[in-house]
Parts: structure tokens; C-alpha cells; sequence
């Protein structure tokens, strides 16, 4: 963990950036609560965004096979657009 100014983190953006690849880096400001700079889990947002879309696509093919909708063809689709 690294705690550095909003002065020395304008100054070193660069090295503070390529610091948080690594470890937690906090900066820290003037009267107010300071901001965390760390590195995002590139797989485990989207993971979870297309866990829910695939299985409301899977459900959909289901009901498509029991006969329970019909899926709209190319043109219908292009249509609402």
C-alpha cells in the first residue's frame, strides 16, 4: 500500500499508475476522503453481465424448442431497429 499527495501523484502519474499494477495506491486530498487507485478484475464484471444474458438465452432457446415461442426471424428483427 502506498499513500502519496495529490501533488506527488500529478507529478508521477505514470509511476503511481504502473505502482497500482502491484499494490493498493491511495491519494490523498485536502479535506476530503481519498481515492483508491487499483488495479479493475478485467474477467469478473463482464463475467457476471453475461452469466445473466446467457442464461436468459439459453431459457429463451428452451422455449423455442418446446414450442412455447416462436422466434422472430431476420427480418422481423432488422424491423424494430
Amino acid at each position: 500500500m502506498q499513500i502519496v499527495t495529490t501533488r506527488e501523484f500529478r507529478a508521477n502519474q505514470k509511476k503511481y499508475f504502473e505502482l497500482a499494477e502491484t499494490e493498493t495506491v491511495f491519494v490523498t486530498r485536502k479535506n476530503k476522503r481519498p481515492i483508491v487507485i487499483n488495479v479493475a478484475e478485467d474477467d469478473y464484471i463482464p463475467k457476471r453481465d453475461l452469466v445473466g444474458e446467457l442464461r436468459g438465452a439459453l431459457q429463451q432457446m428452451k422455449d423455442h424448442m418446446d414450442g412455447k415461442i416462436k422466434l422472430k426471424s431476420l427480418d422481423e428483427l432488422i424491423d424494430e431497429l
